[in-house]
C-alpha cells in the first residue's frame, strides 16, 4: 500500500489529498457563505443533492448504508441516512449506529490535553521529558526513512505543542517505509486496529501490551525529523494519551470517559465496544476493484476485544449522535445542555493555530491549513473550521465562528479507492449554493 508511492512527497501529498477531500466537503463552502447557511438550512428540502448522492451510493453493489448530518447553532442535527449497517446486518443505519472513527479520535485526545493546559497541569511549550523522562535525549535520522543507526541528536526537545500538532518528528507505521517502518512494527508501535484478519500491508506484528510500554518503546525509536521543524503525520496523539494519564493520575480511557464522554452525554463512544452493543456496530469493508469485501463485521469485530491499549490517535468507535455532541460542545465553547465540559480557553486555543513558528500545516494545492489540537484549522476562506477525518471514511467538522457542525459516516478502506468523498463535497456545495440562491462561478 505505502510502497505504491514513489517518494515521501508523493505519499504526503496523497495523505493530504485524502484528508482534505473529506474536510473540504464542509470547510470548502467558504466563510462568505456560512453566515446565511443557518437560515437557509431551516428551509424545506434541505440538502437534496446530498440525499441524491446517498441514494446513488447506497444500493446493491455499492454501500449498504451511510449517514450525514448538519447541525445548526444550538440545535439537534438533521441527519440524512439510508440503508443498513452491513450487507448482512439489516439493522437500519441511524444516528446510533457505531463506526470506527479512527483518526477522529485525535481531536478528542487533543481537547483533553488542552483542558489540562487550561487547568495549569500542562503547558504548550513544556518539554515532554518533564513528564516522560525517557524522551530527554532523542536521536533523529540523518536521512528521512533511511538508516536507523545514522543519526544525530535532536536539536531541541519535543514539547506538548509538538505532540498536538504532528511536529514532534515522530514516525508513523502507516506513513514511513524502509528500516524505520520495520522498527516501528517490530516494537509493536502501530497504534491502530483494523481486523482479526492478518493484513501485513497495513499493520504487522503484535502490538505493545500497554500505553506505558508503548511510550517507553517509542522513546527508543529515532525521530524522522527534528522536533518543531515540519508537520508530519505521526504517533503524537497516541503518545499524548500516555502524557494525559501520567499528569491526570488516571488511566487514559478513564480520564476521557470522566472528563469528556460522560459530561457531554456521549453514551456510545468506546475503545472497546460492549458485547451488548455489537448489533449496532457497522461492517467495515475493503474495496478492491470496486468490490466490497468485509474485513471487520460488527458481530465479531476486533473492536469487541479489549485493545492492547487505548489509542489516542485512532482507537475510538463512536456514533453520529455522540460525535455531534462533541462537536456541538466545541461549537458552544465548552458548554452543552447548560453544563460546562471544557474551559472556554481550552476550546478557543485548541481550535486555533498551534503550529510552531515558521512551520506550515497540511496543504492541498491552493488549500493550505494550520493545525490545532489534533485537528486541521482552516485559514483564508475556511477560517474558523476545525476538525479531522478517519481512515474508514468518516469526517467531523465544526465551524467555530458560526457554531455549525457537519459529519459524514461510512465504512470503507482505503478511502481514496472510490469517488464518494469528492462527489459528496460537490453535492454539499451545490445544495448550499442553491439554498442561498447563489449561482456557481
Amino acid at each position: 500500500m505505502i510502497e505504491a508511492f514513489e517518494s515521501r512527497e508523493a505519499l504526503e501529498r496523497d495523505l493530504d489529498r485524502r484528508m482534505l477531500l473529506r474536510l473540504g466537503a464542509f470547510a470548502g463552502l467558504g466563510a462568505a457563505l456560512m453566515p446565511r447557511l443557518a437560515f437557509a438550512a431551516a428551509e424545506p428540502g434541505l440538502l437534496p443533492n446530498v440525499r441524491a448522492l446517498i441514494d446513488k451510493w447506497v444500493r446493491p453493489g455499492k454501500f449498504p448504508g451511510m449517514i450525514a448530518s448538519l447541525g445548526l447553532p444550538g440545535k439537534d442535527p438533521e441527519y440524512v441516512a439510508k440503508g443498513t449497517e452491513g450487507f448482512l446486518n439489516l439493522d437500519p443505519m441511524s444516528d446510533s449506529s457505531l463506526f470506527r472513527i479512527y483518526s477522529m479520535t485525535k481531536p478528542i485526545t487533543g481537547m483533553a490535553a488542552m483542558q489540562l493546559i487550561a487547568e495549569g497541569k500542562l503547558s504548550l511549550d513544556q518539554p515532554l521529558y518533564d513528564i516522560l523522562p525517557r524522551y530527554r535525549h532523542m536521536q533523529v535520522q540523518n536521512t528521512y526513512d533511511g538508516s536507523v543507526t545514522d543519526l544525530h541528536p535532536a536539536k531541541r526537545p519535543i514539547t506538548i505543542r509538538h505532540l498536538l500538532t504532528h511536529t514532534a518528528g515522530l514516525g508513523y507505521a502507516i506513513i514511513q517505509k524502509g528500516p524505520i517502518r520495520d522498527l516501528l512494527n517490530k516494537q509493536g508501535l502501530m497504534a491502530g486496529q483494523v481486523s482479526r484478519m492478518t493484513l501485513p500491508d497495513v499493520y504487522g506484528g503484535p502490538q505493545a501490551p500497554s500505553l506505558e510500554v508503548f511510550a517507553d518503546r517509542l522513546a527508543g525509536v529515532p525521530l524522522v525529523y527534528d522536533p518543531g521543524t515540519r508537520w508530519s503525520y505521526s504517533l503524537g496523539l497516541d503518545l499524548m494519551g500516555r502524557v494525559i494519564e501520567v499528569v491526570s493520575g488516571k488511566p487514559f480511557d478513564v480520564h476521557l470517559r470522566e472528563t469528556i464522554f460522560e459530561p457531554c452525554g456521549m453514551t456510545s463512544t468506546f475503545f472497546q465496544v460492549p458485547a451488548a452493543d455489537a448489533g449496532e456496530l457497522t461492517t467495515n469493508y475493503a474495496v478492491f476493484g470496486g468490490v466490497f469485501i468485509p474485513i471487520d463485521k460488527g458481530e465479531n469485530s476486533v473492536f469487541l476485544d479489549p485493545p492492547p491499549f487505548p489509542m489516542g490517535g485512532s482507537g475510538l468507535v463512536s456514533s453520529p449522535r455522540d460525535y455531534d455532541r462533541f462537536l456541538r460542545m466545541l461549537a458552544q465553547l465548552g458548554m452543552i445542555d447548560g453544563r460546562r465540559v471544557l474551559a472556554e480557553a481550552a476550546v478557543r486555543q485548541g481550535t486555533s493555530n498551534l503550529l510552531p513558528p515558521g512551520v506550515k500545516g497540511p496543504a492541498l494545492d491552493s488549500a493550505p491549513a494550520d493545525f490545532g489540537a489534533g485537528g486541521r484549522v482552516g485559514i483564508g476562506p475556511e477560517t474558523g473550521i476545525y476538525g479531522w477525518a478517519g481512515a474508514a471514511g468518516t469526517v467531523g467538522m465544526v465551524d467555530m465562528m458560526r457554531a455549525l457542525r457537519s459529519q459524514l459516516f461510512v465504512q470503507f478502506m482505503p478511502s481514496q479507492s472510490l469517488a464518494l468523498l469528492p462527489e459528496f463535497q460537490t453535492a454539499l456545495k451545490t445544495d448550499v449554493l442553491a439554498l442561498l440562491q447563489v449561482k456557481p462561478a
